[in-house]
């Protein structure tokens, strides 16, 4: 049985249609505030292996409440990962191109220094620390503009402001990769296979979907695919200034995901079809 941390994410809610036996702990069955909580229902629900899809993601807020966020993105996952290693089973722990500073233009690797320019992504940073220091079979995947049907993200926001205006002025010089939570899904159970199969495959990798684009070139394609006429105007990200600063470039190396697993980057705009397609089936 898998444990899976997180129950109404957007990357839970797509692992439980790919992994239906799975055991899915939200809030009320290990609040990741009490990182003892969270090791002591490992322990008590005896998994053959643990996804981490839970997280504190409210990143403007985490500029105010940043100890709390680094006790649930940190803290809580270094607990989880040490009852882990443990038990010697593998764990797969969610990230984010966060952990970078944004700087450049060339896609980030694994190895690449990091430089948070956020208490998100410092958060996050000192949860991959405590994941790596546990000593355990371990994935920390690092993943980038998470979209689905589920929760709230960038598609549903455009499809909400598009059917409300004509036009909007949307970041054009923050650039990353799209990526579907379902794919995401996919990939964390087909770490945890090879991990399973080969511990030393332990590391950190990057996953986003291809091609690379911006904000602005993401609502367009979304627009288009959703038939709705919205002129976009392409402004700088210090146009829109928000209180957490967000990483310009936020492109991420996944080759070294698929040469360790075969996984390789899905197209986001397939999964946009997918994704406005279940929007379009639970409205009728």
């Amino acid at each position: 049985m898998i444990l899976v941390f997180g129950r109404t994410g957007q990357v839970a809610r797509e692992l439980a249609h790919l992994a239906p036996g799975a055991v899915f702990l939200g809030r009320e069955g290990a609040d990741l505030a009490d990182p003892d909580a969270c090791a002591a229902a490992i322990a008590a629900h005896a998994p053959r292996a643990v996804i981490n899809a839970a997280a504190w993601t409210a990143v403007d807020r985490a500029e105010t409440e940043e100890a709390l966020a680094t006790l649930i993105n940190g803290t809580a996952p270094g607990a989880m990962a040490r009852e882990c290693a443990a038990r010697a089973i593998p764990f797969v722990h969610i990230s984010t191109d966060y952990v970078f500073d944004g700087s450049g233009t060339r896609p980030w690797r694994p190895d690449d220094p990091t430089g948070p320019i956020s208490a998100y992504g410092r958060s996050k940073l000192a949860g991959e620390r405590a994941v790596r220091a546990a000593g355990g079979a371990h994935a920390i995947l690092r993943t980038s503009w998470v979209f689905s049907a589920h929760g709230a993200n960038f598609v549903k926001t455009m499809l909400r402001l598009g059917a409300e205006r004509d036009a909007l002025r949307i970041v054009a010089d923050q650039v990353g990769g799209p990526t579907p939570a379902a794919d995401i899904a996919a990939a964390c159970l087909g770490l945890l296979r090879g991990l399973e199969k080969d511990p030393d495959t332990a590391g950190t990798y990057h996953f986003a979907g291809a091609p690379d684009v911006s904000w602005a070139g993401f609502a367009c394609e979304i627009f288009a695919q959703a038939g709705l006429r919205v002129a976009v105007e392409e402004i700088a990200a210090a146009q829109y200034p928000t209180p957490a600063r967000r990483p310009l470039n936020s492109r991420l190396d996944c080759a070294a995901l698929e040469i360790r697993f075969g996984i390789t980057r899905p197209d986001w705009r397939k999964g946009l079809v997918q994704v406005l397609a279940q929007l379009a089936a639970e409205r009728s």
